[in-house]
């Protein structure tokens, strides 16, 4: 099992497609496409959000879909996630640092996850094998979320949220998250959509890792 990580916009459903095409697994994506909150959660005025509380409805929204994906994900041989439960908490913290979330909600969350957590420590299979961590410049990650166009994520004041959400993505990969193996890569001038060649050296820097880490 390997899971991509990274910021929004950084290409995790670009990679999470090209590694299920060169390794041959079942890939999961991001459910984005079919989320009613996700586009409230963006568009929101405070006082909206702070009504009908948005943030919490999306984080329960993505953790519950995350849930489903890993729970079917250790069925298969070989998959690829695209952003995986183990990663959701993060959005969690930050949103609740913000005060999007409240103390109460986010205690809540920690406890609903805390319960899923162990149903998945369960399963044979209790963690990715490789998590593949897709990293970039502040400016980069704000290029690419303007170059794929969603336009609930276009309003200049998200600046303040996709910065609190980069700005603290190595702490929480390097000393939070423990649960694999850790690839890094640099994507600020590497673009796998466009560019074969940059495709091949992603793709090859992943399963260089896999055999380190002895996963065939």
């Amino acid at each position: 099992m390997v899971c991509l990580a990274g910021m929004i916009g950084i290409g995790k459903t670009s990679a999470t497609k090209l590694l299920g095409e060169r390794l041959g697994g079942t890939v999961f994506y991001e459910k984005v496409d079919d989320n009613e909150i996700l586009p409230l959660f963006y568009t929101a005025s405070e006082e909206e959000q702070e009504l009908k509380r948005y943030p919490f409805l999306l984080q329960l929204e993505f953790l519950n879909s995350r849930f489903q994906i890993i729970k079917e994900a250790v069925k298969h041989e070989n998959s690829i996630i695209d952003r995986s439960i183990f990663e959701d908490w993060y959005f969690a913290k930050i949103n609740h640092d913000l005060g999007r979330i409240s103390d109460t909600e986010f205690s809540i969350y920690e406890k609903l996850l805390d319960n899923m957590m162990n149903e998945v420590d369960e399963i044979p299979q209790k963690a990715p094998d490789l998590m593949v961590y897709m990293r970039a410049s502040f400016e980069t990650i704000l290029d690419r979320i303007g170059k794929r166009g969603r336009e609930f994520e276009q309003d200049k004041n998200l600046y303040n949220y996709y910065y609190a959400l980069w700005k603290d993505y190595d702490d929480w990969v390097f000393n939070h998250y423990d649960r694999s193996a850790i690839l890094v890569i640099d994507m600020d001038h590497m673009d796998i959509v466009n560019t074969p060649e940059d495709a091949n050296i992603f793709v090859e820097k992943v399963q260089n890792k896999l055999a380190e880490v002895k996963i065939d």
